[in-house]
Formats: structure tokens, sequence, C-alpha cells
């Protein structure tokens, strides 16, 4: 990972902990992100696999729809 890529991750990890982003979809945005296995089926949800499906395209335009 490329320093502007650590800095976007850091920014964008920030803004949406300040949002109170639910924690799954969080998980679900880093794991993608970072390229992660996706986790196992029985631990998987709703807000993680959208957070996993935005990380893994770099996207921040619906993180707020998981804020609490």
């Amino acid at each position: 990972m490329n320093t502007q890529d650590l800095q976007s991750y850091h920014a964008h990890v920030d803004a949406m902990e300040k949002a109170g982003v639910d924690a799954e979809y969080i998980q679900g945005w880093q794991g993608g992100f970072l390229i992660n296995p996706i986790r196992e089926e029985q631990r998987v949800n709703d807000a993680y696999n959208s957070g996993y499906e935005d990380g893994t395209a770099h996207n921040m335009d619906n993180y707020k729809n998981f804020s609490k």
C-alpha cells in the first residue's frame, strides 16, 4: 500500500468513526479496502457485506446509510 492509499484509508476510517457508522460496516469496509478475505458465512450481515463491497471499490458514497 502506498502512502497516498494509507492516508486515504485513515482519513476514511476516521470520518466513518466520527459519523457514528455501524462497526460492522466499518470492519467490512476495512477488510475490502485491504483486500482481506471476506468473513465466513455465519459471521457476515448486511452492514458488513455493504462495507466490504464499498471498501473493495474504495467507495465512500454509502457509509452514511449505516450511521446510527
